[in-house]
C-alpha cells in the first residue's frame, strides 16, 4: 500500500493520525480495506503501533464512526448557531451533504457491524447528533423527539436512496431544491 503521508510518523498524536489515515483509506477502499496492518504501514509505523489505541480492528471502526459522529454533530450545531430562517430545512440539506460527500464514513456512522448498546462512546456520539435535530424540532419534549424522528427518517432516507443509486436527480433538478421539498413534508 502506498503510504498516505509524505514521511514516516516519528512524534506527536499517533492516535489521530492513524485515524486521519484510515479515513482516507474508508474512503478509498471502504470498511473492508482497513485494517490495522495497512493502517500501519501507511502511517510508516510498527505493524503493533496501532494496537496501543485500538485494541481491534473493531476499536477503530467504532473509533472512526464515533469521529463521523462528532464532525458530524459540530456541523449542524454550527449551522443551528448560524440562525437560518429554515433551520430544519438548512439542516437536512447539511445532512445530505455530509453523506454524500462522505459516504464510506457515513455508512459506518450507521452500520448495523457496530451494536450501539455495547459501545457507549459510539452511542453518545450517535445521541449528541440527533439531540441537534431534536432542538430545532421542539427540545426534550416527547412532541419534539416525534418530530425529530419523523424529519430524520425522511432525510437518512433520502440518503440512503441517493447512496445506493435508487434515484437520480432529474435532468435539471437541484439537489437542494429537492431536500428542502422532503424535508417541508409534515
Amino acid at each position: 500500500m502506498l503510504a498516505l503521508l509524505n514521511a514516516p510518523y516519528h512524534h506527536g498524536d499517533l492516535r489521530n493520525v492513524l485515524l486521519e489515515a484510515a479515513l482516507i483509506i474508508l474512503a478509498r477502499d471502504g470498511a473492508a480495506g482497513l485494517g490495522l496492518r495497512d493502517l500501519a504501514r501507511a502511517v510508516g509505523v510498527s505493524p503493533a503501533a496501532p494496537y496501543r489505541h485500538f485494541n481491534s480492528r473493531a476499536a477503530l471502526l467504532e473509533a472512526l464512526a464515533v469521529t463521523g459522529f462528532q464532525r458530524f454533530t459540530t456541523a449542524m450545531n454550527e449551522l443551528a448557531a448560524s440562525g437560518p430562517v429554515d433551520r430544519l430545512s438548512a439542516m437536512s440539506r447539511a445532512y445530505v451533504r455530509f453523506a454524500l460527500d462522505n459516504a464510506a464514513l457515513f455508512r459506518l456512522m450507521f452500520s448495523s457491524e457496530l451494536k450501539r448498546d455495547n459501545r457507549p462512546g459510539l452511542r453518545r456520539a450517535a445521541d449528541a447528533a440527533f439531540g441537534t435535530l431534536r432542538q430545532v424540532n421542539g427540545g426534550d419534549t416527547a412532541t419534539g423527539r416525534i418530530a425529530a424522528l419523523s424529519a430524520w427518517t425522511r432525510v437518512h432516507g433520502l440518503v440512503m436512496l441517493l447512496l445506493d443509486g435508487q434515484i437520480a436527480l432529474q435532468p435539471g433538478e437541484d439537489i437542494d431544491a429537492l431536500i428542502s421539498q422532503i424535508s417541508d413534508q409534515h
